[in-house]
């Protein structure tokens, strides 16, 4: 996804190399289909995490992290609506779902933060009604290391602080949705 900057939400991060993220559920630059969509905030969806399946990240890769952010949100940073962390280098697919309150499509070694919203799961796309097309931007992060260390309890917004020194390379996809 471009941004007036450029790039894509993720960049302010860290600019790194790319690799492929693919997704049988959404496509990027395509609106997001009403299952990933938010029914819990009443956008008429189901919550329900995406397809993602991964290649071509580089060599030394040890771990990797999934996030999905809305840098379009009427906030002062945006919202992440979802943040899986300490996902096993030999793992590089999700299935559909494996977002749910119990992680249940996760690796055992994986789990999930709370999102912006406080609910450690995925939080389907709810922008306001006519505040306009909101990118939601879905990434891999690929890591160097097998763990981040980072507590159950952080932020997303920790866990992209913590991933700073740390990311090789990211896959993103970036569907829309607007209510």
């Amino acid at each position: 996804m471009s941004t007036s900057t450029g790039g894509t939400p993720y960049d302010a991060i860290a600019q790194v190399p790319a690799f492929a993220v693919t997704s049988t559920d959404v496509t990027d630059g395509e609106k997001l289909p009403l299952p990933q969509v938010s029914g819990i905030f009443g956008a008429g969806g189901s919550d329900t995490s995406p397809q993602l399946s991964w290649s071509g990240f580089p060599d030394g890769t040890k771990s990797f992290a999934v996030t999905m952010y809305d840098p379009a949100a009427p906030t002062a940073s945006g919202f992440w609506h979802w943040a899986v962390v300490d996902i096993p280098a030999s793992v590089t697919s999700l299935g559909t779902g494996a977002g749910d309150e119990r992680g249940s499509g996760l690796p055992a070694e994986a789990f999930q933060l709370k999102n912006d919203a406080g609910l450690a799961r995925f939080l389907g796309a709810a922008p306001p009604a006519g505040h306009g097309r909101h990118p939601y931007a879905i990434g891999v992060h690929a890591l160097d290391v097998e763990t981040l260390g980072i507590d159950p309890t952080a932020t997303p917004a920790f866990l992209g602080f913590t991933m700073f020194g740390h990311t090789l390379a990211r896959a993103v996809i970036t569907p829309w949705f607007e209510a």
